[in-house]
């Protein structure tokens, strides 16, 4: 049973192959940059998430989101949406990085080369993804804490699983310190950058990616 990859390492396999070649073709970068950079937003996306929901209203308005805005969707047809210039991910990153936005973009431009244009363009187009995927896994799967049918679904579970999340994005970081994950998931994040956690992460998320 605990050999279930992390909601990170699913979603990031889920990218694999065509998603992948799409995202990349669009940044106008080879798809081991694309590989790189989506490995490094998707846990700092997942982490901000919960460190969100850990508080009961954070909880509570994400899973409002999820069940309105979300939930039903295909990864594959919101991806389709997001290219083309369609979704919402401009404001699920203001709700889910509030002021450390610009830090988080910054941070994620730097570490993979891709500049923040480009990384502000991958955030944007993953926010709507990552949401679905949430949906996904809480309302539909019958895969961990949260199974199918409501009476499972709640934002005290979908907290815990972010919980959860967050905790094992830490530990793959070494620990948040003041590194950018720290600086995106902690408190006031002043600390100065340290790209080095958000690629250790990246790389963590990749490594564990099934071989086909």
């Amino acid at each position: 049973m605990n050999a279930q990859p992390s909601l990170t390492n699913d979603l990031a396999s889920q990218l694999q192959g065509a998603p992948l070649q799409q995202i990349a073709q669009q940044l106008g970068i080879d798809p081991s940059q694309a590989n790189a950079a989506v490995g490094a937003a998707l846990p700092l996306l997942m982490g901000a998430l919960g460190r969100n929901a850990s508080q009961p209203q954070g909880a509570e308005a994400l899973f409002g989101a999820l069940q309105k805005d979300h939930s039903g969707l295909d990864i594959g047809s919101v991806l389709g949406s997001v290219l083309g210039g369609g979704g919402q991910g401009q404001q699920i990153l203001g709700h889910v990085l509030g002021n450390r936005e610009p830090r988080a973009q910054q941070a994620l431009g730097q570490a993979t080369g891709l500049g923040g244009d480009k990384a502000n363009m991958l955030l944007r187009w993953l926010a709507p993804i990552v949401m679905a995927y949430l949906a996904k896994r809480m309302f539909e799967n019958r895969q961990g804490a949260a199974t199918a049918g409501s009476g499972d679904a709640s934002p005290q579970v979908l907290g815990q699983i972010l919980g959860q999340e967050q905790q094992q994005i830490g530990q793959q970081a070494g620990g948040l310190g003041g590194g950018v994950l720290g600086a995106v998931l902690d408190k006031d994040g002043d600390g100065d950058v340290d790209l080095s956690d958000l690629m250790k992460v990246g790389q963590s998320v990749l490594g564990g990616l099934p071989r086909s």
